[in-house]
């Protein structure tokens, strides 16, 4: 399990920061303007430079993972902008934690199949906290 954190535009600057307190390196990082076209969302130029996702080691067996919320989702609250991210073994073990922890909660993305090449979905539970459940297709 990752903490995922969540930006106003400055993720870039902020991943920097904590690579040049703690070292390491980034094993991932990919911008908006890379996604594939979708109806679902209109990238803007000013977005599309923004960070879609980072994933950056801090040492063994630490990783954070963020991104840049986009315009048309609005600004992420300082304080709420994290989220837990569950990596599993498989869709149907996705299937089942994403099933149970969303009983009561708020869910903002159902879990589906992504162009990133993931089983993917997302939500807030009852109480408060928001979870990303995540299977890496093979």
């Amino acid at each position: 399990m990752n903490a995922y954190l969540m930006f106003n535009g400055n993720c870039e600057e902020a991943f920097n920061f904590y690579k040049e307190v703690f070292g390491g390196e980034f094993t991932d990082l990919n911008r908006y303007k890379e996604m594939p076209p979708s109806e679902e969302f209109q990238i803007s130029e000013a977005d599309g430079e923004k960070i879609m996702h980072v994933t950056y080691a801090l040492k063994e067996g630490i990783v954070l993972m963020a991104s840049d919320s986009l315009s048309q989702f609005g600004e992420v609250v300082e304080g709420s902008n994290f989220s837990l991210s569950m990596d599993t073994d498989s869709k149907a073990e996705a299937d089942t934690i994403f099933q149970k922890l969303s009983v009561g909660g708020q869910i903002t993305r159902p879990l589906e199949e992504t162009f990133w090449n993931a089983y993917f979905g997302s939500f807030t539970d009852k109480f408060g906290i928001q979870w990303m459940i995540n299977h890496d297709l093979k």
